[in-house]
């Protein structure tokens, strides 16, 4: 089913590209990061075209639940841990700053925009939100530990951020794309020094950034190591409560709340992307109990790639590529994350010094505990002997019986029943490889 924002947005249509052209940069891929980073790049005096394979905003940003925040789960304690106080400021900072600069956006663009507080809660570890809360004063930051919630269950605690925000992201990114060079149905099928080929040309652009969700490129910088997916479920209740703000589990795999025009968006569920999971009717048995009187009115699945140390890869794809840029590993915050990633890329393209750069830089350490499990997950579906296998790198598929469809548990790439390509890092269909698989 559509998510509310699909059913509530007419989002603009563009041509394929016909024939070669050139442009000071290339944006791959048109979901909001894309359009962001076209949109700042514009906006400092660059030419910039948007290359999009299908429609723009038709993967991740159609499903977020679209909370402009910068709290991002308990996340700032652990940042101090693995990064220091030099880098976890600056991942603060440039949050704080993105936030400000939606926040000027939507003041202009007729999109649902509404301040809400933000909360991060726990079930039962208030030691947990109390270190957040000493490492967010140790960063300069004002948060408050509350006790009571308007959730529908006892918890232990939440960190209130204030100021925060909620907004329609296709009502947003529709007025963004509007005067921007988009091709729609253009897929790049290899990037060169300096050019992209497509189906339909070739793009010459001295700058290129890869902003489709999860790197396509396998050569450089080691994406499909360095992080995987994971898929989660929303289910829109009519006649739900207005808790008054958005909440999100401090756990990383409980619920999340927000409202929306009458509707309460209830999340989670979340899985690795191949792996196993309760899905829908999780969210749909926690409704019945917690709020028998709401009726499900919209459900949709949201996919988001996961980083080794819960910080976006966002900057050069590689030490070795100079001109060519990653925007990536997001970790379900998306919407502050876009914003952050189209500063920063503006700010290398532009030659301008960023106190943001080492916090994000896709070549930083890869030493943490997540890459002995990403390899360990490649390197067990690579040597299961079944087919389908996934064409980006020949992963064992995994079927899920829940949304019908055929999804790699090493990098996330999945596929319709009819082998047709839904999500990448893959770029082509399945459907050779699904009819062996079959028989």
């Amino acid at each position: 089913m559509p998510s509310i924002w699909e059913q509530t947005t007419q989002l603009p249509e563009f041509e394929p590209l016909r024939g070669d052209i050139r442009a000071d940069a290339l944006v791959i891929g048109g979901g909001l990061a894309g359009l962001l980073c076209a949109h700042e790049l514009t906006r400092a005096g660059l030419r910039c075209v948007v290359a999009e394979a299908e429609r723009i905003c038709g993967g991740t940003t159609k499903n977020t639940t679209a909370k402009l925040t910068v709290q991002h789960g308990l996340i700032f304690h652990k940042l101090l841990r693995k990064f220091g106080t030099e880098r976890a400021r600056a991942y603060l900072e440039a949050n704080l700053a993105a936030l400000d600069r939606l926040w000027a956006l939507c003041q202009d663009i007729p999109c649902d925009f509404e301040e809400r507080p933000s909360f991060v809660y726990s079930l039962d570890d208030r030691r947990a939100l109390e270190r957040e809360l000493a490492a967010l004063d140790k960063l300069g930051y004002s948060a408050v530990l509350v006790k009571g919630t308007a959730l529908p269950f006892p918890v232990a605690g939440a960190v209130r951020f204030d100021r925060q925000a909620q907004f329609h992201p296709l009502k947003f990114a529709a007025t963004i794309a509007q005067d921007l060079p988009i091709f729609e149905h253009t897929r790049v099928l290899e990037v060169e020094t300096g050019r992209a080929i497509t189906q339909h040309g070739a793009i010459r652009a001295e700058h290129i950034i890869v902003a489709t969700h999860f790197p396509f490129l396998n050569k450089f910088g080691a994406f499909w190591l360095k992080q995987y997916q994971s898929r989660s479920y929303v289910l829109a209740l009519k006649d739900g409560p207005e808790l008054g703000g958005m909440y999100v589990d401090a756990s990383g795999n409980g619920l999340s709340f927000r409202s929306y025009d009458g509707l309460l968006l209830l999340g989670g569920s979340a899985h690795r992307t191949g792996k196993p999971s309760g899905g829908w009717a999780e969210l749909e048995d926690f409704a019945r109990r917690h709020y028998p009187d709401a009726q499900p009115a919209a459900r949709w699945a949201a996919q988001d790639c996961m980083t080794l140390d819960g910080a976006p890869y966002i900057g050069l794809y590689s030490p070795r590529l100079p001109r060519l840029y990653a925007v990536t590993g997001f970790n379900k915050w998306g919407m502050t994350s876009s914003m952050v990633s189209a500063t920063l890329v503006t700010d290398l393209i532009l030659g301008r010094d960023s106190p943001y750069q080492a916090a994000f830089s896709p070549s930083r350490t890869v030493l943490r505990p997540q890459l002995a499990l990403n390899a360990w997950e490649s390197a067990l579906n690579l040597l299961t002997p079944t087919r389908p296998r996934c064409p980006h790198m020949g992963c064992a598929l995994k079927y899920d019986p829940q949304e019908h469809s055929w999804d790699c548990p090493c990098h996330g790439s999945r596929f319709a029943g009819d082998g047709r390509l839904l999500d990448g890092p893959a770029t082509g269909n399945l459907v050779h490889d699904l009819e062996k698989g079959q028989k």
